[in-house]
């Protein structure tokens, strides 16, 4: 994925947790771009092309950090930060984890790469899903080509109820009549 689709996932979840908070969050843009950034985080794995990791490695693209139990354990941190700082920590690590795992899932729903390792480290096997609806993107500055820009393109589209749930302004809650 061009990673559109992964930052729509995590803007939504900002917003659906911003929704849910007494009083009503109306600039929810602090949760927005920590949940976008979350959605972002498996990609890091990206870095180790640098370091010489191999994309087919363990820790190569897709590998590990792709997979549900590191969404498990980066869910746990950001619900324990959350709860020093005040914040629900059951209602924050379920939706951590959910917006890092929904990133493996997504990926596993494209139709190109190795698949992703969704059950690491009880297997280091890459998955596809059944139907893979997906185009993949091409990585790094090949991403600014024709066939890149139609895969932004895609998922621009597929994603925009995601986007649009999440940008949507936020309406004041009527008062209750004397």
């Amino acid at each position: 994925m061009a990673s559109l689709g992964h930052v729509a996932v995590g803007l939504a979840a900002a917003r659906w947790e911003a929704s849910r908070a007494r009083p009503l969050s109306r600039r929810p843009l602090a949760s927005m771009a920590a949940y976008g950034a979350l959605s972002l985080l498996p990609d890091a794995d990206v870095l180790g092309f640098r370091f010489g990791v191999s994309y087919a490695d363990e820790w190569g693209h897709r590998g590990a950090s792709h997979s549900l139990a590191f969404a498990l354990v980066i869910g746990l941190t950001v619900g324990v930060l959350a709860w020093r700082t005040g914040r629900p920590f059951a209602r924050t690590f379920v939706l951590a984890a959910l917006v890092v795992a929904s990133h493996g899932l997504l990926d596993a729903l494209t139709d190109g790469g190795l698949g992703a390792a969704l059950a690491w480290p009880l297997s280091s096997a890459r998955f596809f899903m059944p139907v893979t609806p997906l185009p993949v993107a091409p990585l790094g500055r090949h991403l600014i080509s024709p066939y890149g820009l139609r895969v932004l393109a895609f998922e621009a589209l597929a994603f925009l109820p995601l986007f649009l749930y999440a940008l949507r302004p936020v309406r004041e809650p009527s008062a209750d009549p004397p």
